[in-house]
């Protein structure tokens, strides 16, 4: 895609399936990636790999929840491999259970990890981006924002608050030459999902409940997310902003 080769890139929660799978592509589309993840040890493991394929890449351990930790870890990333030019907001954690049986503890972890970190990371590279008049934002959200999805109550209304907090944000920078746009994935196999599965019954059973109500007859891999997140990132989205686009193989296809 244009406009991806020599920038810089942070993907938060690179360590992990979803975000290990996008810093691979944007490596290998010739961006140099900052790898943050409060796992230092996967995000080690990501660059890592990612040097061994040819690409450039750094890891940086970062706990987004904490305001000046994201400010320094982005300092530190600008110091070591160039201003940012994308930010790719992808770290995440949910828990599954009834609102019911949910308790005001996992509320808090909920939403600073899905919510706050997200605010915490746009409020360390704005800045820069500003001053630069230039740059791209994409938040990864979740299809419970869009449709909502039982057992994932607060997971769901921290991420349909990023959806919203996205399309603010483009308003808001659209004439300084930032676009802020949201990809949805639905079902995907990533440990999120696995861990789902273990409060499940029957995991297997549920396994081929997905594939019976996903259209495309499979559930989606961390793979399938990186192109519509790169295209977002990418020169041929210059004129698409504030825009949400759900990955899902045709399991939501609301408005």
């Amino acid at each position: 895609m244009r406009g991806l080769k020599d920038k810089m890139v942070i993907v938060t929660g690179g360590g992990g399936g979803i975000g290990g799978a996008t810093c691979r592509r944007f490596a290998e589309q010739g961006a140099a990636v900052a790898i943050f993840d409060i796992d230092a040890a996967a995000a080690e493991r990501a660059a890592a790999a990612i040097a061994t394929a040819g690409g450039t890449a750094r890891a940086f351990a970062c706990d987004i929840t904490d305001h000046a930790a994201a400010a320094r870890a982005v300092a530190a990333a600008e110091a070591a491999l160039g201003p940012v030019g994308v930010l790719v907001n992808n770290a995440g954690w949910d828990v599954f259970r009834l609102f019911k049986d949910s308790t005001p503890a996992e509320w808090q972890k909920l939403i600073a990890i899905n919510l706050l970190g997200a605010l915490n990371m746009h409020h360390a590279v704005l800045p820069g981006m500003l001053a630069r008049k230039a740059g791209r934002i994409v938040n990864i959200a979740s299809d419970a924002a869009r449709v909502g999805s039982s057992g994932e109550a607060v997971y769901a209304a921290c991420k349909a608050g990023l959806v919203g907090f996205s399309k603010t944000l483009a308003r808001e920078h659209a004439r300084q030459g930032i676009t802020v746009n949201v990809v949805c994935p639905g079902v995907t196999n990533t440990a999120l999902f696995a861990d789902y599965k273990k409060g499940a019954g029957n995991p297997e059973k549920l396994d081929e409940a997905f594939r019976r109500a996903i259209p495309m007859g499979r559930i989606g891999e961390p793979e399938d997310l990186p192109g519509a997140i790169l295209f977002f990132a990418s020169d041929d989205a210059a004129f698409i902003t504030g825009q949400v686009l759900s990955v899902s193989g045709g399991l939501t296809m609301a408005g």
